[in-house]
């Protein structure tokens, strides 16, 4: 099992990293959430990881500290939820904020994820009632630990894919946003200048 990796951070390319740790360079998944958190390029970066195993690939996924590791852990568990719909929940809002939602019930928040049907949620709403009765929800980061998001079992390239336009498009429709919502949602936030982080950061708002 592959718990955490400290190393360089040598590519960004939401909703995946590349991070080199002792010459070998591992390709991890990250929910937005965590991206955020990242470092720049070539910096020293620290990940939590979740290491899954199928017929056909082998998944690192990453997370910035053990609080959002733990929830994607927990959020697995739950019938009819895998891996790519726990990240975009983690994308969509933070730890803190869909412990909230499960707590007070609101099942409006929850439909807006990507995937996230009206049964889904309530489905998730019930069975992390009881996971999450105990959860200590924190705002204090873990300065150690550094994000990044999806898999590359859903790659997508575009005609912009060499801007943040372009970047921050694929990167919600590797999240399950469909190709107009995520094309609405980036040309309505977007400002020249602006990083693909960011672009992704608005948009994953102005639509929740």
């Amino acid at each position: 099992m592959i718990g955490r990796l400290s190393g360089t951070l040598a590519e960004k390319f939401p909703p995946e990293i590349l991070i080199e740790c002792a010459g070998v360079g591992y390709e991890v998944t990250m929910p937005m959430t965590s991206i955020y958190a990242l470092p720049e390029v070539n910096e020293s970066a620290v990940i939590y990881t979740h290491f899954v195993v199928r017929e056909d690939a082998q998944l690192l996924y990453g997370f910035a500290n053990k609080i959002e590791r733990k929830l994607f852990r927990l959020l697995i568990k739950v019938n009819g939820v895998g891996p790519k719909l726990a990240l975009a929940v983690l994308s969509a809002m933070s730890a803190d904020q869909f412990v909230s939602c499960v707590r007070h019930d609101d099942i409006s928040g929850i439909v807006k994820i990507p995937g996230v049907g009206k049964k889904t949620a309530e489905r998730l709403l019930i069975e992390m009632r009881d996971r999450l009765k105990d959860w200590q929800t924190s705002s204090t980061p873990v300065t150690d630990s550094m994000p990044v998001q999806l898999s590359h079992e859903d790659t997508f390239i575009n005609s912009y894919a060499d801007n943040s336009k372009g970047d921050a498009t694929n990167a919600l429709i590797s999240l399950g946003y469909k190709q107009a919502q995520a094309d609405k949602a980036v040309k309505l936030v977007y400002t020249e200048g602006m990083s693909s982080e960011d672009v992704i950061r608005h948009a994953l708002k102005s639509m929740l």
